[in-house]
C-alpha cells in the first residue's frame, strides 16, 4: 500500500500518546454505515479487516476515515415528482403549485432515501510520532480537513498543526526552474505548470515533455512562476509538488518495488511490509523536501 496524495501537517516529535490510546479515543467516531434518513455517514473504520481502529507497525500509525453518502440524484427525485404530481391533478382539477410541489419533492425524497443505493469511500491517514508527521492521502484540501475535524473532535487537544517551510514552494519551484538545478537529491522530471500572477492569470502546462532551459527563462522572465512541479527523490519516489506545500501523484519506483519481499504469502504481513518500507522512504523523503525548502520556519 502507498499513500498517493500527501496533505502534510506536523505533531511534536516523539507524540507521547500510543496508539491504544489513540484507539480508545476514535471509538466514540467510529464508522457506522447509514441508516434510516441518514444521507452520509462518516467514522474511523480499521484499515484492516478486523483490526483495531489504530493500526502500528514499527511505531506507525495508519487510520482509515469511511464516508458513506446515499445517491439520491435530483433527476430521479423531480421524475417521481413529476408523476405524483400528475396524479394529484387528476385527484384535484387543477395543477399543483408551487408550495404543492415543494411538499411533494420532500415526501418523495423521504421515501426514496432508504432504498438509495449507498457509496463508501476511504481516506488513509498516517501518524509518525517518532519524526512528527501526520500524513492524509487526500488530492484536495477539503477532504483533509474532514479527516482533522474529526480527529480533533475525538481527541482532546490534538496537538496537530500546518507545516511551515522558510521558502515557499512557489519561489523555490520557479528558482530550480530558472536555474535548471533541482536541490541535492532530487531531479527535475518533465512536468510542470508556469502561470502569470497578473491579471491575465495566462498559464502554461508541460506534460511528459522535456523542459528546456532557454522555454523556462522566457516564461519566468515574463512574469510565470512555477506552481506545480514533477520531481524525482533518490532514484526512488517521483511525485508533483504543489504551490500550496501539498505532494501528488506519489509513485514508488522499481528500486523500491525490488526491496519488498513478493515471496509473502500472509496478505497481512505483506502489508505490514508494504507499510513499513512505504514509512521510512516518505518519512526522509518529507525532510529532505523540507530541507530543500529552507528548513521549517518557526511558529
Amino acid at each position: 500500500m502507498w499513500l498517493k496524495n500527501l496533505q502534510i501537517y506536523r505533531l511534536p516529535a516523539n507524540y507521547a500518546m500510543t496508539a491504544a490510546q489513540l484507539n480508545e479515543c476514535l471509538l466514540s467516531r467510529a464508522f457506522v454505515p447509514c441508516t434510516g434518513m441518514d444521507v452520509q455517514s462518516q467514522g474511523f473504520a480499521p484499515p484492516r479487516d478486523g483490526g483495531d481502529l489504530v493500526h502500528t507497525v514499527n511505531g506507525q500509525m495508519l487510520l482509515k476515515l469511511c464516508t458513506e453518502k446515499r445517491l439520491l440524484p435530483a433527476s430521479v427525485i423531480n421524475q417521481v415528482s413529476k408523476a405524483k404530481a400528475a396524479e394529484l391533478e387528476d385527484q384535484q382539477g387543477f395543477k399543483p403549485g408551487r408550495k404543492q410541489m415543494r411538499e411533494i419533492k420532500e415526501q418523495v425524497a423521504d421515501e426514496l432515501l432508504p432504498r438509495a443505493f449507498a457509496v463508501q469511500n476511504h481516506t488513509a491517514v498516517w501518524i509518525d510520532p517518532v519524526n512528527g508527521w501526520l500524513v492524509i492521502d487526500s488530492a484536495t484540501p477539503s477532504k483533509a480537513d474532514d479527516v482533522l475535524k474529526l480527529l480533533l473532535k475525538s481527541v482532546d487537544q490534538f496537538p496537530v498543526t500546518s507545516l511551515r517551510v522558510i521558502q515557499s514552494p512557489l519561489a523555490a519551484m520557479t528558482s530550480w526552474l530558472s536555474s535548471d538545478e533541482a536541490p541535492i537529491g532530487f531531479t527535475i522530471d518533465q512536468d510542470t505548470e508556469l502561470r502569470s500572477c497578473g491579471m491575465d492569470k495566462s498559464a502554461v502546462r508541460y506534460v511528459s515533455h522535456t523542459l528546456d532551459a532557454d522555454d523556462m527563462g522566457r516564461h519566468i522572465a515574463a512574469g510565470k512562476q512555477c506552481t506545480r512541479l514533477a520531481l524525482t527523490w533518490a532514484d526512488k519516489i517521483t511525485f508533483v509538488l504543489t504551490e500550496s506545500l501539498a505532494i501528488k501523484r506519489v509513485t514508488a519506483l522499481d528500486v523500491i518495488k525490488e526491496n519488498s519481499d513478493s515471496k509473502m504469502q500472509d496478505d497481512c504481513e505483506r502489508f505490514d511490509s508494504d507499510f513499513v518500507l512505504m514509512t521510512g522512504e516518505l518519512s526522509r523523503m518529507l525532510a529532505d523536501i523540507v530541507d530543500a525548502l529552507g528548513g521549517e520556519a518557526s511558529a
